[in-house]
């Protein structure tokens, strides 16, 4: 079912002071309140250095007749449809993370290059699937990685519960869909996520890699790459992840389809 956002004046505010989006508090100006930021107040709040902007998504500009990630290649125009949940999070994801945006923009102008604009391959799905809902985690420990490939839930975010505390595993949610998703109070969030390891990484190190390795075609060559990662389960993210109980009655922690596997751990370099 295709999630619906609730329209601006009905969003419960406390979802605000709470995680996934207390972690975007520095953009609480375009997010909270009665009024929608215009398109100037996004470019006005761009990082030093960023050439991109956002554009108006109006009948003008799609008369182009150009894909949207064709126009943020060549003109450098993000289309961004105004009074619009999912393209205000997507914009502020640009804000936080422009790296991370263009490089998943220049692989897909290189599937578009391949496939044409009219199929997709394997590879599109897979930076689709990683902007709309990825996350990127920093994983200092190792042995955490084999709880995670097991699906052991329980293992992970129960038994393992200090190492969401005390750093040696630590999330940054990139996927604008679920920043969205997170406005309904009590959404069970599954992150796709591509893990990062090191003995010292940090979330920002580990988004840096990321953007390098998608830039280079090393990872998001396939959907399957891909790691769920509910994320109810990270201390602070939901009410109930203080009961053990949750962890096996939430419909968020499904197992391991038979045969599943994923690839190895990003090693920082």
């Amino acid at each position: 079912m295709r999630y619906i956002a609730p329209v601006r004046d009905a969003v419960d505010s406390p979802v605000f002071g709470r995680m996934p989006l207390i972690a975007w508090r520095e953009y609480a100006g375009l997010i909270e309140g009665h009024d929608w930021p215009s398109i100037d107040a996004l470019n006005a709040a761009r990082p030093a250095g960023m050439r991109e902007r956002f554009a108006a998504q109006t009948r003008e500009l799609l008369a182009d007749g150009l894909h949207y990630e064709q126009r943020i290649a060549e003109r450098g125009e993000i289309a961004t449809r105004e009074n619009n949940w999912h393209d205000l999070f997507n914009a502020l994801v640009w804000l936080r993370h422009p790296a991370l945006k263009r490089a998943l923009n220049a692989r897909q102008m290189t599937e578009i290059a391949r496939m044409g604009s009219k199929q997709r391959s394997r590879v599109q799905y897979a930076l689709t699937h990683f902007d709309e809902a990825g996350a990127v985690v920093a994983l200092r420990d190792p042995a955490l990685l084999p709880l995670w490939d097991a699906h052991d839930w329980h293992g992970l975010f129960w038994r393992e519960r200090a190492a969401w505390l005390d750093g040696r595993i630590q999330v940054e949610l990139f996927g604008h869909a679920l920043l969205e998703h997170a406005l309904t109070p009590g959404q069970l969030l599954v992150g796709k996520a591509l893990a990062i390891a090191g003995p010292d990484v940090s979330t920002a190190a580990a988004v840096e890699a990321c953007a390098e390795a998608i830039r280079t075609g090393e990872v998001l060559c396939d959907p399957l790459e891909l790691r769920p990662l509910p994320l109810p389960g990270v201390p602070g993210w939901h009410p109930d992840n203080g009961l053990e109980a949750f962890f096996n009655e939430a419909a968020c922690f499904r197992p391991a389809r038979a045969g599943r596997c994923y690839p190895a751990a990003l090693e920082l370099r």
